[in-house]
């Protein structure tokens, strides 16, 4: 099979799709791999590490489109690469699918087959792919808390630990998932107060064990949320439904029970967001204020720190990558259910039942498991 690695092209994204030993890995099996020159310099990887690893280096996208059967990437196709997707193709990356109709219908016209990172679960439920960078998401939205609770950043002038004498940050966290509990531990080590939110008591349980004593863990329901949000410094948005659009837990009203200079990190807003005023934002461009509340809700939260999430993540989308390569999408899907909860479009069909759902499309269940 020809696997094709372009240059990420959504703004500020450093990460890379594949690693150079990926490269070698794949050539082994005697396939061909082709990589966009600087793919991989934003993440530190030179094209000569690609090159001595067997791949072509190809000049831009159009080629690597034209040329390869499977596409890895790491974020969703931008509109200047939809026009490139051939019917067939195999695209393996993050898609969020269901909060954005116009990158659905967009895929869907072009026949092409999409696997999603996000909705690879295995059979305890776990989603191997989304893991990863959902620890790096969840422990920058307290390095990104806190520089912009800085007063030079509009922020409350507050330091998330204080000082003797001074009360630490109050920090609130929707989700008690990957992305929250990393969030959690990294403002715990702050010293910083934290509450940590969900509706599952056997995980509120859980955390409730392994989590230091300066987090309190509650069941999560509006008044709780609301009450919460009255003495928060920082909130980070931090619940996931795989595939499927993210839960509305905090209304454009609530913000007003907030303080002044007060933030927002809202990690779930790839998934379209957990917060009513929330919309998405770039690295370039990261904040904006709503009723006196500084939000953060940049989509490719880990690509600012390219070099520590191309490695995490390549660690682990590598042997679907393998799988998908020697097999083709229909036999891989066969043989590894994984693989089949991954596919969210198949030659013009939605077959994730979620997306489908959200958007009032119909549900194929061809790769039901």
């Amino acid at each position: 099979m020809i696997v094709g690695v372009p240059k990420e092209v959504k703004s500020d994204e450093y990460r890379v799709a594949m690693l150079p030993v990926g490269v070698e890995e794949l050539v082994r099996r005697g396939h061909q791999v082709l990589v966009e020159r600087d793919a991989g310099v934003g993440s530190g990887l030179p094209d000569s590490d690609y090159e001595e690893a067997g791949c072509e280096l190809v000049d831009g996208p159009k080629e690597i489109f034209a040329r390869a059967n499977l596409i890895v990437k790491v974020k969703e196709p931008q509109p200047e690469e939809w026009p490139l997707i051939r019917p067939g193709q195999i695209l393996f990356t993050y898609f969020h699918l269901a909060a954005s109709r116009e990158l659905t219908d967009a895929l869907l016209a072009t026949g092409a087959t999409c696997a999603a990172y996000e909705t690879l679960a295995d059979e305890q439920g776990r989603l191997p792919l989304l893991t990863p960078m959902s620890e790096v998401a969840g422990r920058m939205s307290i390095q990104e808390g806190a520089k912009y609770l800085e007063r030079p950043q509009m922020g409350r002038g507050i330091l998330l630990g204080g000082v003797p004498g001074v009360a630490p940050a109050n920090i609130v966290i929707l989700g008690g998932g990957v992305v929250g509990a990393n969030a959690a531990r990294i403002a715990a080590g702050f010293q910083a107060n934290v509450a940590l939110l969900d509706i599952n008591m056997d995980r509120l349980r859980y955390l409730d064990d392994v989590m230091p004593p300066n987090v309190d863990v509650l069941f999560s329901d509006r008044h709780t949320i609301r009450k919460q949000l009255e003495r928060a410094d920082l909130v980070v948005g931090a619940v996931l439904i795989p595939g499927a659009k993210a839960p509305m837990l905090v209304e454009a009203a609530d913000l007003k029970r907030m303080q002044t200079g007060s933030v927002i990190i809202d990690v779930a807003i790839d998934q379209g967001g957990c917060i009513a005023t929330s919309r998405p934002t770039s690295h370039a461009h990261p904040t904006y204020i709503v009723d006196d509340v500084v939000h953060y809700c940049v989509t490719n939260m880990p690509g600012a720190v390219g070099r520590t999430s191309t490695f995490a993540l390549c660690n682990v989308t590598l042997p679907y990558v393998i799988e998908i390569a020697q097999h083709g999408i229909d036999a891989a899907a066969k043989k590894s259910k994984p693989i089949s909860r991954s596919i969210n479009l198949y030659a013009g069909a939605v077959t994730n039942r979620p997306v489908a759902e959200t958007f009032g499309l119909k549900f194929d269940e061809r790769f039901a498991v």
